[in-house]
């Protein structure tokens, strides 16, 4: 696989990893579930029967025609994406 090629399946890993770690999350507010009273019968599933095909898998020799591929690699510079992030710290957080 040339090095462009493995560079742009790359790119979408490296952005994800840039997005889930750019990023600080403080809890400001605790959260709390609602009160509910529900009193209900509880319900019922309906009930199927189900029969599926009878399958039956095995191998057979077969002579077909596949190419020969001879690949070559070969050095090239190209210009590729380099990203920096600087996650925030504790000193540039907000003041309450």
């Amino acid at each position: 696989m040339s090095f462009l090629k493995r560079s742009l399946l790359l790119l979408p890993l490296a952005l994800l990893l840039v997005v889930s770690t750019g990023c600080r999350v403080e809890k400001e507010q605790a959260g709390e579930e609602p009160d509910v009273d529900v009193n209900v019968e509880p319900g019922k599933m309906p009930e199927y029967e189900v029969e599926g095909p009878d399958v039956e898998v095995g191998t057979e020799e077969k002579e077909i025609t596949v190419p020969e591929v001879e690949v070559t690699q070969e050095e090239k510079t190209i210009t590729a994406p380099d990203v920096d992030v600087q996650p925030p710290t504790d000193n540039n957080s907000p003041e309450n």
